[in-house]
């Protein structure tokens, strides 16, 4: 990004920080100063090197091992979080804050030292393990309420109303609420289930592996290869925006912080080149969500869905791969349509990053390209190789200073400052990963919850069968159906929670439609993300329209239709899972690979009503249905889409 230093907009800085804070709301964090800033730094780096500990080396029993995760979680949301947006009084901590955070911390406590007695006493709990569970709910309900939202609790307390008045047959309601709170605190089916399982096992080593490659500066390595790349070609730096976040993609799964990040730079100088704001903040929102669906590491979600679905984390992101690809040559396209119809120029060759000095950084992508050699190849565990990768990123962060000019014409004491920096950077780097654990943890907790009651109460087949007779036997009408469930509740919820929770509600309802397994879970998880774009509520557009200064609902609406991709392939590849490479050869693939390209690129087409120029209205319709068929695997479609192309 300092490459861009030089050329300037001329319009007024944006405040980044307020547009996180606005939008995302990890960043609505207690202000810590001095000695207690480093005090918190120190507490959030160990929880870091517990999780890598634990995850790595320590044999716990299961129920130990979650309960202390959890613990921690509590812990550390009121230390980091305030009890609402705004109170931002500097080293200041409410006493009732102190004593929430030490009655939750010790709830999860008593099971972490009384967990072999809870697991051999069955469904008998006294009062008091009542007591502390109903603690142990509500603590984790105000973490979850500071870190993650209110919807998200609103979902979870729906489900639990449900149990309490119609869901269980229990004669007395004191025996349902022991039975509930049995259920979801004191077993493996409610907080401690998959979904906190997972995070603690697998996702929080990536988030960290995240953190320390963060630090290396891989972010704008990204931006500048990208800028030297295509920054030059017409409407450029909309083309950056997309390929730099298909990079960034692999590192972040944070649709906001992608937006923020790299838009920052690539807005304003989408909006200096000729695009419309609400364009250009649409293109970049649009590419920063794509982060989640992009191998190698996409979002915490996948992870879950490998456990669900009972295979390699590898498998999921291979299938991931042709999807993703489509995705973002949808958005690609778009902005060229988008440049060519409009007659935009590229930046110029003053403005361009020269590419040689910056192969010359190409070492920065090492400790990427091995984490996906590790996974793909299946040498190492999946928490191994991001282990590995991060003393590669800590490796390379190391050879970056190195090569710094001049480095070793440095006198003792600036040698010695240097790797105080450097040990600083590691620290730093550890605590940014244990905060970044902390609300995708607590939506996991609550979703946990959520699936929990679903299962207790056997609410899932209630649905199933509900859904499955409205839809007869139209798989369409279901997928429609789960679609508008995703996207609504991924209006309120965390992509990983709004997974967790379609994935025990609606997956099994196409399973039984005869959609792959596969393919109904990926289903749901692109639905889950594109309510990141999906008005009215739309986070990673609307930070987007502040970094712009655009209209939100005109850019929601924009990204929505740059991001076409996303609400086309899932239905392909659930009607036809040959895209997901199921039961398919190497020669499908490379006609898949091709039509799907060309169909999306007509689509793309008709929805900008250009290609080589203005399309009349019945161009336009022709051009769509066709890009449609084509998208769709199959002969007689490739054939019928073809030739309306």
């Amino acid at each position: 990004m300092a490459l861009f230093k030089k050329k300037t907009v001329t319009e007024e800085p944006m405040d980044l920080e307020s547009v996180m804070k606005k939008y995302d709301r990890e960043s609505n964090v207690r202000i810590w100063e001095g000695a207690p800033k480093i005090v918190v730094t120190c507490i959030l780096a160990a929880f870091s090197l517990f999780c890598l500990y634990v995850t790595l080396f320590a044999t716990w029993l299961e129920e130990l091992r979650l309960t202390t995760f959890v613990a921690w979680i509590v812990m550390l949301v009121f230390l980091v979080f305030p009890v609402k947006k705004g109170q931002q009084k500097v080293n200041h901590m409410p006493w009732h804050d102190l004593v929430a955070m030490i009655l939750g911390t010790a709830a999860f406590l008593y099971y972490t030292f009384n967990a072999e007695s809870i697991i051999h006493q069955g469904s008998k709990f006294e009062v008091y393990q009542i007591i502390i569970g109903i603690i142990g709910i509500l603590a984790l309900a105000e973490v979850c309420r500071r870190s993650v939202g209110l919807p998200i609790l609103i979902v979870a307390g729906c489900f639990i109303v449900y149990a309490l008045v119609w869901g269980l047959n229990n004669p007395s309601f004191g025996r349902r609420i022991t039975r509930t709170v049995g259920q979801l605190f004191f077993t493996k089916e409610g907080i401690f289930s998959t979904p906190v399982n997972v995070c603690s096992k697998f996702i929080v080593v990536f988030i960290i592996f995240g953190a320390f490659l963060e630090r290396t500066g891989i972010g704008e390595f990204f931006i500048n290869i990208s800028n030297s790349v295509v920054g030059g070609f017409s409407g450029g730096p909309a083309k950056v925006a997309v390929v730099a976040s298909a990079f960034e993609g692999m590192v972040s799964g944070s649709s906001v912080a992608n937006t923020v990040g790299s838009g920052s730079v690539t807005i304003p100088l989408m909006k200096k080149t000729g695009y419309k704001p609400e364009f250009a903040a649409a293109a970049e929102a649009s590419a920063s969500t794509g982060g989640q669906i992009m191998p190698p590491i996409l979002g915490a979600a996948a992870f879950l869905m490998a456990d669900f679905v009972g295979v390699p984390y590898s498998n999921i992101a291979v299938r991931a791969i042709l999807p993703a690809v489509l995705y973002f040559a949808g958005i690609f396209i778009t902005v060229h349509l988008e440049a060519k119809k409009h007659n935009l120029r590229g930046l110029s060759k003053e403005e361009l990053p020269q590419l040689k000095p910056l192969l010359k950084q190409i070492y920065l992508l090492a400790p990427l390209v091995l984490l996906v050699y590790l996974v793909s190849t299946n040498q190492k565990s999946i928490q191994y190789a991001a282990a590995i990768s991060i003393v590669a990123a800590i490796f390379v962060s190391a050879l970056s200073r190195l090569l710094k000019p001049g480095f070793f014409k440095q006198s003792g004491r600036e040698y010695l400052c240097e790797l105080a920096d450097f040990g600083k950077m590691i620290w730093e780097a550890l605590a940014s990963g244990g905060q970044g654990m902390i609300t995708v943890a607590a939506a996991c907790g609550i979703a946990g919850i959520i699936s929990g009651t679903i299962t207790m109460t056997g609410l899932a087949n209630v649905l199933i069968n509900g859904i499955v007779a409205l839809a007869g036997n139209h798989v369409i009408i279901a997928l429609v159906l789960t679609m508008l469930c995703c996207i609504v509740l991924g209006m309120g919820v965390p992509t990983t929670a709004n997974y967790c929770i379609m994935a025990a509600t609606c997956v099994p309802i196409l399973i039984k439609m005869n959609v792959p397994d596969v393919a109904a879970h990926f289903f749901v998880f692109y639905f889950g993300i594109v309510a990141d774009l999906t008005p009215p509520v739309a986070l990673a557009a609307y930070a987007g329209a502040a970094i712009g200064q655009a209209s939100p609902i005109k850019t929601a609406f924009t990204a929505t239709k740059l991001a076409i991709g996303a609400f086309l392939v899932p239905y392909v590849f659930a009607l036809n899972p040959a895209m997901l490479l199921i039961d398919t050869s190497a020669g499908e693939i490379i006609l898949i690979c091709i039509t799907s390209l060309v169909g999306i690129f007509a689509v793309s087409a008709a929805l900008e009503g250009w290609i080589f120029g203005h399309m009349k209205w019945y161009e336009r319709i022709i051009s769509a249905v066709g890009g449609i068929l084509l998208v769709d695997p199959g002969i007689l479609t490739d054939a019928a889409g073809l030739t309306m192309v």
